[in-house]
């Protein structure tokens, strides 16, 4: 794993994350387009985390800290670069980022229907808490 770089997204990432996330992400967002991830590298600027392998986009994973509670979005690998360890090194990074930041717990958004995801953050040591449901309401018409 010696030739993974891990690193904070920059405004000129922003094109390549959100093509990576339609070939390696499991779902959509309501942020995912431009102006949601400009948005968020310019008020968080180390909350998007890039793993590159050779200057190539391999994963994600967004760590937002709102100085209350630690977030984990986004945590996507390339299909062909899964079960080596990328998604372990993002995690380690923004639970890294998190203490630092003095954050207490980190929790995640995972989709019900993605399996493969379940394992992943089972093996990472996040189980989920079944108390507890998420509820939305748009604030946009989009």
């Amino acid at each position: 794993m010696s030739d993974l770089r891990i690193r904070a997204a920059g405004p000129s990432d922003v094109t390549a994350v959100l093509a990576f996330w339609r070939t390696a992400a499991e779902g959509t967002s309501i942020s995912d387009d431009r102006a949601g991830v400009d948005r968020l590298v310019a008020r968080d600027p180390d909350a998007l985390l890039l793993a590159e392998r050779d200057g190539v986009l391999v994963g994600t994973v967004i760590a937002g800290f709102d100085g209350w509670r630690c977030h984990l979005y986004r945590l996507a690998v390339s299909p062909d670069a899964r079960r080596q360890g990328i998604g372990s090194a993002l995690l380690a990074a923004a639970e890294e980022r998190f203490a630092a930041l003095g954050g207490r717990r980190g929790d995640a958004m995972v989709l019900d229907r993605n399996e493969r995801a379940h394992h992943a953050w089972r093996a990472a040591g996040y189980a989920p808490e079944p108390q507890w449901s998420r509820w939305v309401k748009p604030l946009t018409d989009d």
